[in-house]
C-alpha cells in the first residue's frame, strides 16, 4: 500500500496574463499550491463500476488536530469551489470562498477546530479530474476520465480522512453540492460523523436544476475549441463556452431582488442605449465579467462532469425510493439550512430532508433565513445564519466533550 502526503508552496497570479494564467491552472491540476495525498496502488472504485487506478486528492487545513482527533470538521465545497476555503486562492489572489465563514473567532472557529477542506474527484484544483493526466496514456484524462458521483467524491474523502488518522468527523459542513455530500456522508457514513450541516440543498437534482446544466454542457460542447474533450492537447481551451455556462449559470445563484437592487436596469458608463450588442446595461457587463474571470480558474471538461455528478445525485433513489431509509443508522445531530430566496434549491427540498430525517428518528434542527440574495446567501454576509452555525458547533463540541468557542452563542 502506497499513498503520499505532499505540501507545495502557493503563488499568485494576480495581474499575470491571460496565458500565464493558463500554465499555472495547468500546474494547479496536477502540482497545486496545497497539500496532496497521493494514492498509487490504492484504487478509487466508482459508481460507474470502473476504478482510478492512481489517483491523488487536493486539500487545506486550518486550525489544529487536537490529541484525541475529535476535533475535525470536513467543509464541503460547491460546483465551481475547490479546497481554498480560507486561504488567498493561489490563482485569483482572492480570499477563500468561505473567508466569512472560517478562521479564528468566526462561526468555524480554527482556535478550537481543525477544518480540512478538501477539492472533490472530477475538480481541477489538485484532485484527479479530466484535466489531469492519464498515467497510462500520459495525456490528460479529457472524456477518458471515468464519470463521477456524489457517493465518488465522498468515497475520496474518506480516503483522504483515514490518511490523516482521523476515525470521526466531528462535523461535516457543506452548501449546494457541498451539502449533497455532506447528506451522503451521513447516509453512507453514519458512524463516521458525530454532526452533519447541510445548507442550500437538496436531496435530488430538480428537472429545472438538470436543464439549466444542460444548458451549459452544451455551451462547453459547441464552442470549437473544446475538440472532443481535448483541448488540453491542442493547446487551447473553449473559453467562450465555459465563460456561456458560467454566466448562465450565475443568474440561477442569485434572485430578482439581488440583481434589481444591485443592478436594476442602469446603463454601463454611458448617457443612452447604443442599439446595438454591446453591454448597454450593467447586469450584461456583470455577466461577462464573471464569466471571462471563471475560465482563468476552471477547466471547462470539469465542469461537464461535476454538473453531472449533481444530476445524478437522487438519495432516495438510492435507498430503495424512500429518503427516510438513507438516514435509518445516523447517530449525528444535524441543522439544516435554507433561505427564502433560493429559487435553486427552495425551502421545500429542505423541509424534504428534515421530514425524512424526523422520520428515521434522528436528531434534527431546521432554520429557515429571511434573504435577498439567493442561492449564494450561505457565501455572503449573514449574520443570522452565521450565529446559527456557530451555536450549532457549540453545542455539538459541548455534547462531544470538546471545548467549545468561547464566543457566545
Amino acid at each position: 500500500m502506497t499513498s503520499q502526503i505532499v505540501a507545495d508552496g502557493g503563488v499568485s497570479t494576480a495581474g499575470t496574463t491571460g496565458d500565464e494564467r493558463d500554465l499555472r491552472l495547468r500546474s494547479e491540476v496536477d502540482q497545486p499550491s496545497s497539500p496532496v495525498a497521493r494514492f498509487t496502488d490504492e484504487p478509487l472504485r466508482l459508481d460507474s463500476g470502473q476504478w482510478l487506478d492512481s489517483w491523488q486528492i487536493a486539500y487545506q487545513t486550518y486550525g489544529t488536530l487536537n490529541a484525541d482527533k475529535t476535533n475535525a470538521i470536513l467543509l464541503c465545497h460547491a460546483l465551481t469551489g475547490d479546497q481554498h476555503a480560507a486561504n488567498t486562492h493561489p490563482l485569483t489572489g482572492r480570499p477563500g470562498w468561505w473567508s466569512e465563514m472560517v478562521g479564528p473567532g468566526r462561526p468555524v472557529d480554527t482556535d478550537h477546530f481543525f477544518v480540512i477542506c478538501s477539492n472533490v474527484v472530477g475538480g481541477c484544483a489538485g484532485t484527479t479530474g479530466p484535466a489531469s493526466m492519464n498515467p497510462r496514456s500520459g495525456r490528460p484524462y479529457g472524456l477518458d476520465m471515468p464519470v463521477v458521483t456524489i457517493a465518488d467524491m465522498v468515497r475520496a474523502q474518506v480516503q483522504l480522512i483515514d490518511r490523516l488518522g482521523i476515525d470521526t468527523l466531528f462535523a461535516v459542513v457543506g452548501g449546494s453540492m457541498g451539502g449533497m455530500q455532506v447528506l451522503e456522508w451521513g447516509a453512507s457514513y453514519p458512524d463516521r460523523v458525530f454532526a452533519a450541516m447541510p445548507i442550500a440543498t437538496g436531496p435530488r437534482h430538480s428537472p429545472q436544476n438538470i436543464g439549466f446544466h444542460e444548458v451549459g454542457r452544451q455551451a462547453i460542447m459547441a464552442d470549437p475549441e473544446w475538440h472532443s474533450g481535448r483541448y488540453l492537447e491542442m493547446d487551447t481551451k473553449p473559453r467562450s463556452g465555459l465563460s456561456v455556462a458560467r454566466m448562465a449559470a450565475h443568474i440561477t445563484y442569485v434572485s430578482e431582488a439581488a440583481l434589481h437592487r444591485k443592478f436594476g436596469r442602469n446603463l454601463q458608463d454611458r448617457e443612452d442605449i447604443t442599439y446595438g450588442f454591446d453591454a448597454d446595461f450593467q447586469i450584461e457587463s456583470y455577466l461577462r465579467y464573471q464569466g471571462s474571470t471563471f475560465v482563468d480558474r476552471f477547466d471547462a471538461n470539469s465542469y461537464l462532469y461535476l454538473t453531472r455528478a449533481m444530476d445524478y445525485f437522487d438519495l432516495a433513489d438510492d435507498h430503495g425510493g424512500f429518503l427516510a431509509n438513507a438516514f435509518q443508522r445516523t447517530r449525528a445531530r444535524w441543522l439544516v439550512v435554507s433561505f427564502t430566496s433560493d429559487w435553486l434549491f427552495p425551502t421545500s427540498e429542505s423541509r424534504a430532508i428534515v421530514r425524512a430525517l424526523n422520520g428515521a428518528a434522528a436528531q434534527v434542527s431546521f432554520m429557515e433565513f429571511v434573504s435577498d440574495k439567493g442561492h449564494d446567501a450561505f457565501l455572503l454576509e449573514e449574520p443570522e445564519f452565521h450565529r446559527a452555525a456557530r451555536g450549532f458547533l457549540t453545542g455539538a463540541a459541548i455534547a462531544r466533550g470538546i471545548e467549545p468557542p468561547g464566543a457566545a452563542i
